[in-house]
């Protein structure tokens, strides 16, 4: 079956509200009191956004990754460089399966 065909504007909104979702969900982690409306409930449809906009980008295929470098080029942050991280993995990681402490330290340490 052939493969469907990568809308670039699409795939850059996945790139843009993956990076997005991910600050807001690091954030949150970080100062839970900030946003007292952010119940388990609202974290876990967070998280399921971001992994969906992740799973857009994956399926985009290595026109997902150049996107995700461009984003990065033009906005070199944290959520940006979290999205390139995650589609340089050999398979989607869940979100809650990741070891925040070394993300982090990933992200501090690439200048981020």
């Amino acid at each position: 079956m052939p493969r469907a065909p990568v809308l670039p504007k699409i795939v850059r909104q996945h790139a843009e509200m993956a990076a997005f979702l991910w600050t807001v969900y690091d954030r949150h982690l970080l100062h839970p009191d900030e946003n007292p409306d952010m119940d388990a409930e609202r974290l876990a449809r967070l998280v399921e956004r971001l992994e969906a906009h992740l799973d857009g980008l994956w399926v985009a295929g290595p026109e997902g990754k150049r996107i995700a470098q461009q984003r990065f080029a033009e906005y070199p942050e944290a959520g940006e460089l979290f999205v390139m991280r995650m589609l340089e993995a050999k398979r989607p990681i869940p979100i809650t399966e990741l070891d925040l402490k070394k993300v982090r330290e990933y992200l501090g340490a690439n200048g981020v």
